[in-house]
């Protein structure tokens, strides 16, 4: 049985809360990824994605010096490592979830992608996350 811990991404690119918005796209580009944790110490506050800043901030003309955490969304969903694939592809169709955090106790210790959940999962549970989150929101 394949779980978070065995397909996640151990290496997480954070940001305080004071971080703006060009600073988070900045890392985005320089590591070539779509999404950053907003962290407080070692508390999860927040995750931004790169579709965040486009569409909450860029098409609105706001200023690349505010604050990611305006833009991030909070309340994040996360998941233990021993969770199953196939679970974890369940909660992410549900919620309309791309990335998962993944946690050990109140520590983030990796992140969950689709794209993790295709390649690395190998199980088909890619379809299964897939389905629930190209649904339209109602």
């Amino acid at each position: 049985m394949t779980t978070l811990k065995d397909i996640m991404t151990p290496d997480l690119t954070t940001v305080d809360t004071r971080a703006t918005l060009k600073e988070v796209a900045t890392h985005m580009k320089e590591q070539g990824i779509g999404n950053v944790l907003i962290m407080d110490g070692d508390m999860l506050t927040g995750i931004i994605t790169d579709r965040d800043i486009v569409v909450r901030a860029v098409a609105y003309g706001h200023d690349f010096g505010t604050p990611a955490s305006d833009y991030a969304t909070g309340d994040v969903f996360t998941m233990t490592g021993d969770t199953t694939v196939e679970e974890a592809a369940r909660e992410m169709s549900h919620r309309q979830l791309r990335r998962l955090p993944v946690t050990e106790g109140s520590k983030v210790v990796g992140i969950v992608s689709l794209g993790d959940l295709a390649v690395r999962a190998q199980t088909g549970v890619d379809e299964t996350a897939l389905k629930g989150i190209s649904q339209p929101t109602s």
